[in-house]
């Protein structure tokens, strides 16, 4: 007996509505008379939409079942559709490539747009706002700083890649970059102590319970006893 496997038959181009469909439309291919296979196709379209009921209220359903009929025939069905027929250029143009940056990132550990951003500020200079952006930037540089090494960067750190980003053309005042208030995540020893802390509080809880540990130890006595 010859055993029909689903790897020896050809390719289901859209595999949702099963092979059977497939084997209708492969079916109508094979009618010579015009008429009977315009037919058919129609017949074939409403056990397409019947088995996806729920789309049916959907915007162009049936303009999508038709098309759907001529990509699954391999675009060699000739029927009469109320719908402008498909074809095999439209669905394969291939997308515009990309043009991908090649630039390399100086400062990886803030990312490409701080570098960008301190030359604009330096480009503009303006009068009124400009310290204010300045100051806002060296916050946004000491958290990526921190993100990224999980390491708090010291103000000197920032001022001069400040200063090597836009060659010397601004001017940080140090000053008010130490009263800053740091917006990054606490420091590893912060949250130990901050654990150490809960832990402590949570023994001191259990052995103040009264069905806590002291009761286990009463246990264990009368039990050795």
């Amino acid at each position: 007996m010859k055993k029909n496997y689903n790897y020896t038959r050809r390719k289901l181009y859209l595999p949702e509505y099963g092979r059977h469909i497939h084997e209708m439309i492969d079916s109508l291919l094979e009618i010579e008379d015009r008429y009977e296979r315009n037919r058919q196709a129609r017949a074939v379209i409403a056990v397409m939409g019947n088995l996806f009921p729920l789309l049916r209220d959907t915007a162009d359903f049936a303009h999508k079942l038709w098309d759907h009929l001529f990509i699954m025939s391999d675009f060699k069905l000739d029927v009469d559709s109320p719908y402008p027929r498909p074809t095999r250029e439209e669905l394969t143009i291939r997308p515009r490539p990309l043009s991908y940056t090649q630039g390399r990132i100086a400062y990886k550990h803030y990312g490409k747009y701080v570098e960008r951003i301190a030359r604009k500020i330096a480009e503009e200079a303006p009068a009124e706002g400009g310290a204010q952006a300045i100051d806002n930037l060296a916050r946004y540089m000491r958290t990526k700083s921190y993100e990224y090494n999980e390491e708090h960067p010291n103000n000197e750190t920032i001022v001069r890649d400040l200063k090597r980003m836009t060659n010397d053309a601004i001017r940080v005042d140090e000053e008010a970059l130490n009263n800053l208030r740091s917006d990054y995540k606490q420091h590893h020893s912060a949250h130990a102590q901050k654990g150490h802390a809960m832990r402590n509080n949570r023994q001191q809880k259990g052995r103040q319970h009264p069905h806590g540990r002291s009761k286990n130890n009463n246990q264990h006595r009368n039990f050795t006893k």
